[in-house]
C-alpha cells in the first residue's frame, strides 16, 4: 500500500509538470469559417474571439474555405477582426471568394494553400446571381479599399532610396470588385480579379504558402511548440445563428404582424395569438441573449401593442394612440437588431442600421401580404374553407318567421307608434312601424307588410 502511495505521488508530480509545461506553450485559437458567410459564421467569430481572449491566446487563426455570402455579416466580421487586440491570421484552405476575400484582407496575415484562390468580391443579387447596381458595388469597393489601407504602409530601403508603399495595395482590393480596374498581367478591363496563391504572393496579398494549419504555425509563425484549440459551435449557437438570419427575422416579423391582425378580427384568444407570441419570442430571445435587445426595447414593443389594442377597442377611428403604437413596434423591432445602449449609437456602422430597417420593413411588407392573401382565401376551398360561413344556408333561419304570417291581419296599437312602437296582433306583441303618420295607443291597425323583421302597419 505504501508503494502505491509513492507511485501515485510521483504521478501527480509528473502530471503537474506536464500541465505547467502546457500552460507555458503559446495557444493558437482556431475558428473554422467553412460555410457561406452569414449569421452563423458571424456568431462563430464573435464567440471564438471572446473565448480566445478569455483563454489568453497568443493569436487567432481563421481556417477558411468559403465561396462568400452576406455582405453585411462580412462587414461586421471584418470590423471585429480589425478591432481585435490579438493578432488574427487566416489560412485559406482552397477558397476565399467574395465576402471571404473581404474577411481575409482584414486579417493581419494571409496564408494560402497552393491550390487556393482569393478574390471575386463583386456584390451580386442573392436570388438571381446578377451583379447588383453600381451603388452597392461602389460601397463594396470603398470597404475593400479601406480594409486594405488599414494595414498601413511599409518602408523599404533599396539602393539608398527610401521606398514607401502600401502593405496591401488598395487598388488590388478594388479590382476584386470592379472589372474596370486594370492590374497589368493579372486582370484586364473585362475581368474581376481573382488571385491564385502564387499571384497573391507576388502582389503582397499572401504572406506565405502552406499545406496545413500545422505548417502555417511552425513555418510562418515560428512556433515549433504550441497548443492548438478549436472553437466548436454548440447546437444552441447554430439555432441562434439560424434565428438571427435576416430572412428568418423578416418571416418572424411577418407572423407577428399577421397574428396580431387576425387575432384582433376574432373574439377570444386562439391560434393567431399563439403564432404571434411564438414569433415574438423567437425574434427577441436570441437578440436579448446576445446583448443586442435591451429590456426597454422589449417593453417598447409591448407598449406599442397595448396602444394599438387601446386604439381599436376603446377609441373610435384611428388617432394618436394607434400611430404611437405603430411607431413603438417598428422602433423596437429595429433597435433590437442593432447594438445600442439607451440610444447610444456611437461606433454603429450605417450598414448595420440600414440592414435592420430593411429587415423590419421587409417583414412588415410580407405581413401585409400575408393578411391580404389569407383574407382572400377565407371560405374558399383549402385549409381556410371552414373559417367562414358559406352561402348555402337554405332552410336555416336565425329568427322566427312567424310575424310574416301576420300580413293582412288586424290588431291594436299597444304603444304609441311615432313612427315605431309595439302592436298586438292575434294576441301576440310585435315591433311595428307606422307607414302613415303617428298612431295613438289603442287605435286599430292593419298589417300591410313584413320587412327587416318588423311589421309595417296603417291606422284602420
Amino acid at each position: 500500500m505504501k508503494n502505491l502511495h509513492i507511485v501515485f505521488f510521483f504521478l501527480l508530480i509528473i502530471l503537474s509538470f506536464d500541465l505547467q509545461a502546457q500552460d507555458s506553450k503559446p495557444l493558437i485559437y482556431r475558428i473554422n469559417i467553412k460555410e457561406n458567410i452569414g449569421s452563423n459564421t458571424w456568431i462563430y467569430l464573435q464567440n471564438g474571439l471572446h473565448e480566445a481572449t478569455e483563454k489568453d491566446a497568443h493569436a487567432v487563426l481563421l481556417h477558411m474555405n468559403t465561396y462568400g455570402g452576406g455582405v453585411l455579416e462580412a462587414d461586421s466580421m471584418r470590423t471585429a477582426i480589425l478591432n481585435f487586440p490579438l493578432p488574427v491570421y487566416v489560412f485559406i484552405d482552397n477558397n476565399a471568394a467574395s465576402a471571404g476575400a473581404l474577411i481575409s484582407i482584414a486579417c493581419d496575415s494571409i496564408f494560402m494553400r497552393n491550390s487556393a484562390s482569393i478574390g471575386a468580391a463583386t456584390v451580386v443579387d442573392g436570388s438571381t446571381g446578377a451583379a447588383a447596381p453600381d451603388k452597392y458595388q461602389s460601397y463594396m469597393r470603398g470597404t475593400m479599399r479601406a480594409t486594405a489601407e488599414s494595414h498601413g504602409k511599409k518602408v523599404t530601403i533599396k539602393e539608398g532610396d527610401t521606398i514607401t508603399k502600401w502593405r496591401r495595395d488598395p487598388l488590388i482590393a478594388e479590382a476584386m470588385v470592379d472589372e474596370r480596374i486594370v492590374i497589368p498581367g493579372f486582370a484586364d478591363s473585362t475581368q474581376i480579379l481573382t488571385l491564385t496563391a502564387s499571384q497573391a504572393m507576388e502582389l503582397g496579398y499572401c504572406d506565405g504558402v502552406a499545406e496545413s494549419v500545422h505548417e502555417v504555425i511552425v513555418s510562418h509563425l515560428g512556433l515549433s511548440d504550441y497548443v492548438l484549440e478549436t472553437y466548436n459551435p454548440s447546437f444552441y449557437d447554430k439555432i441562434k445563428g439560424f434565428l438571427t438570419n435576416g430572412v428568418v427575422q423578416a418571416f418572424l416579423i411577418m407572423f407577428i404582424i399577421g397574428g396580431i391582425y387576425f387575432e384582433l378580427q376574432s373574439p377570444g384568444l386562439g391560434f393567431p395569438t399563439a403564432a404571434a407570441i411564438t414569433a415574438a419570442i423567437l425574434y427577441f430571445a436570441p437578440l436579448y441573449l446576445t446583448g443586442y435587445a435591451q429590456n426597454w426595447e422589449v417593453l417598447l414593443f409591448v407598449l406599442g401593442l397595448i396602444f394599438i389594442v387601446f386604439e381599436i377597442f376603446v377609441i373610435p377611428g384611428f388617432g394618436i394612440p394607434g400611430i404611437l403604437g405603430i411607431v413603438f413596434i417598428f422602433s423596437a423591432l429595429v433597435l433590437a437588431l442593432v447594438g445600442n445602449i439607451r440610444f447610444n449609437f456611437e461606433g454603429l456602422p450605417p450598414t448595420e442600421l440600414f440592414r435592420a430597417v430593411m429587415i423590419v420593413l421587409g417583414g412588415m411588407g410580407m405581413g401585409v401580404g400575408l393578411i391580404i392573401y389569407l383574407s382572400s382565401r377565407i371560405g374558399k376551398p383549402g385549409f381556410l374553407n371552414h373559417a367562414a360561413l358559406h352561402a348555402d344556408q337554405e332552410g336555416f333561419m336565425s329568427v322566427s318567421m312567424e310575424p310574416m304570417t301576420m300580413v293582412g291581419k288586424s290588431g291594436i296599437a299597444a304603444t304609441v307608434l311615432r313612427p315605431s312602437g309595439r302592436v298586438n296582433v292575434a294576441g301576440e306583441y310585435y315591433d311595428a312601424i307606422s307607414l302613415k303618420g303617428f298612431i295613438e295607443q289603442g287605435d286599430e291597425v292593419v298589417v300591410k307588410r313584413f320587412e327587416n323583421f318588423q311589421l309595417y302597419v296603417v291606422k284602420k
